[in-house]
């Protein structure tokens, strides 16, 4: 994604604007660190803002950032010296079997911010050489940056093995460890439009076990194994808007246990619901229904946590303050896929696979 900056802006008020690519050399320039050539080994690419530090002391010194290209889903634009050029190439908020204009029909607009900050007058009819000027100078900067070629698909891009490129995690199992949190969905095993199963082996101690044993997402989407006064519930929240609950009908005693929770779904396409089976030690304690479910992703910056949430609450009736898991987790086995209905796991063949994968 390539975020706009500068677009819209006053131009008298444009040193003023926060651009988010200049934000890091602005912290950098006021810190007086250089820019990192490299990090941990890895060569990185030069910073392509500008530090905004010089205006700090005069607001209305003449900008230095005046150029910057914006597209995000095949919309696009180009901010030059006050003027802007843009179009929409599609509605955000209309997902699924949207039928979308080839690129080269879709309509540009020309505004002139100096004199029309809130964009009302497009000037594209009467100024058709200023418009191509400016669309010329988008496809050089896109050129530049490697923005080119255009994709305008959505879900597909967010799917690795559609898009062709590497994954961070493969396979069908992946397992946890206390103390791991905030991990990206790009580096956890995606369950979305599927059956999976979350496994845990943890240690109660004597009075009733609370807290969250693995968590993904928070309070605006995701899902949670954990427990209340003892007794193992899953909570799927879909998109915030609702939330739908399984609870074993028995607390989990004191000693060691393995806590499951497996996700039966219905297929038949993207965002269905399924069925959600409880089990203690292989013997089942408890189901659920979940209606509906996320098909794309549950937050840009909430990760998975194991026996903690560092972020929101998944369940919409706990405080993240409560999440702290009481007990002791050992490991946490997360696996997609078709299930083999053993729903206990031999902790012997879980330290095998473990090794192997050495």
């Amino acid at each position: 994604m390539h975020w706009p900056s500068g677009i819209n802006a006053r131009s008298e008020l444009r040193t003023q604007f926060c651009h988010v690519i200049d934000v890091a050399p602005t912290v950098l320039d006021a810190a007086g660190i250089p820019e990192p050539t490299m990090v941990n080994g890895v060569t990185q690419s030069p910073i392509e803002g500008t530090s905004m530090l010089y205006s700090f002391d005069d607001a209305h010194a003449p900008e230095r950032h005046d150029l910057q290209y914006f597209e995000m889903f095949g919309n696009r634009g180009i901010y030059f010296k006050g003027w802007s050029a843009v179009t929409k190439h599609r509605t955000p908020w209309l997902l699924g079997a949207v039928q979308l204009p080839a690129f080269d029909d879709d309509v540009w607009e020309l505004y002139d911010g100096t004199k029309d900050y809130s964009q009302s007058h497009d000037l594209a009819k009467e100024m058709p050489d200023r418009l191509h000027e400016l669309q010329r100078l988008w496809l050089i900067e896109a050129t530049k940056y490697s923005v080119v070629p255009l994709d305008d698909r959505t879900a597909e891009r967010a799917n690795a093995d559609i898009a062709g490129r590497p994954q961070l995690i493969t396979g069908n199992t992946q397992v946890f460890y206390p103390g791991m949190a905030r991990l990206s969905e790009n580096s956890v095993l995606s369950i979305k439009n599927k059956s999976f199963s979350v496994t845990a082996e943890v240690v109660v101690p004597d009075g009733a076990v609370n807290g969250t044993i693995l968590a993904q997402g928070g309070a605006i989407g995701g899902w949670s194994l954990h427990t209340r006064d003892g007794t193992a519930t899953f909570t799927y929240n879909l998109l915030g808007l609702q939330a739908f609950t399984a609870e074993a009908t028995e607390p989990l005693t004191t000693g060691t246990h393995q806590v499951r929770a497996e996700f039966a779904y219905d297929g038949g396409g993207p965002a269905k619901g399924g069925d959600v089976t409880l089990y203690y030690d292989g013997n089942k304690v408890g189901k659920g229904r979940v209606d509906a479910t996320q098909p794309f992703i549950f937050s840009a910056d909430e990760g998975l946590d194991v026996g903690r949430e560092t972020g929101t609450a998944v369940a919409p009736d706990c405080r993240v303050e409560d999440c702290t898991f009481t007990g002791e987790i050992n490991w946490v086995e997360l696996k997609v896929g078709d299930d083999n209905h053993s729903h206990l796991l031999d902790p012997e063949d879980h330290v095998h696979i473990l090794m192997a994968r050495q």
